[in-house]
């Protein structure tokens, strides 16, 4: 299975240099388009979503957050990082797949 990214370009591209594929998006509707494309794919087993990104479909998100199983999604910090009352990215990685960075 096959770890996705959607989120903002930056992060996107820094991900495409660790080998993970992902997809650029800038607006809820592009946003909303690569989750349904991510979802309905076979392959993809965990979805990783920059929270500037995830902002711009929240009720969506809550939904996924709680139903959630295959693909699993997660939300990472954007490329301005965490705000204190976030988790780290370490944290969030730890609970979703049990491992520790």
């Amino acid at each position: 299975m096959k770890v996705l990214v959607i989120g903002h370009p930056q992060a996107v591209l820094g991900f495409s240099l660790a080998g993970v594929q992902g997809i650029a998006v800038s607006t809820a509707a592009e946003t909303n388009k690569a989750l349904d494309e991510a979802m309905a794919s076979s392959d993809v087993g965990i979805i990783l979503i920059t929270q500037d990104v995830s902002s711009l479909i929240e009720t969506r998100m809550d939904q996924l957050r709680q139903n959630s199983t295959v693909p699993l999604v997660v939300e990472i910090p954007g490329v301005n990082g965490t705000s204190a009352d976030q988790p780290s990215i370490g944290d969030v990685l730890l609970r979703a797949i049990g491992i520790k960075i």
